[in-house]
């Protein structure tokens, strides 16, 4: 793990924290979540859009108990209501094969309710 705290540190010096901490949190949250799903099948229920299998059992790309993030970051994507998190993660896939530093972004837009309340949606892959 020492490794992936090194990793975490060269993300957060090349690309300095731009959003403000309860928004980072928000999305940090959101991104690991959203990458499990993706990467292990789990959690694909919450995000409809973006995961069109309608939430059914999908055979997972990688285990679950075999995948981790090694490092994440959010940061502001071009504009004040877009933004990325970075993920770094490592995983063993359905063939038995183990990678790490593998690299995934997912992007948000921010939307803002008539009272006022933020809230950070993911956009789907592109």
């Amino acid at each position: 793990m020492a490794g992936d705290q090194g990793v975490q540190h060269s993300l957060e010096k090349a690309w300095p924290a731009d959003l403000p901490a309860g928004d980072e949190r928000d999305l940090l949250t959101a991104g690991r979540a959203l990458l499990r799903a993706d990467a292990t099948g789990i959690g694909r229920a919450q995000w409809p859009g973006l995961f069109p299998d309608g939430g059914e059992a999908v055979a997972p790309a990688f285990s679950t108990t075999r995948f981790r993030v090694q490092a994440a970051i959010a940061r502001r994507d071009g504009s004040p209501d877009k933004a990325v998190v970075h993920l770094v993660w490592a995983g063993i896939d359905r063939g038995g094969t183990f990678t790490d530093l593998r690299v995934t972004d997912w992007h948000f837009t921010r939307s803002i309710s008539k009272k006022g309340a933020s809230a950070w949606t993911p956009q789907p892959p592109t």
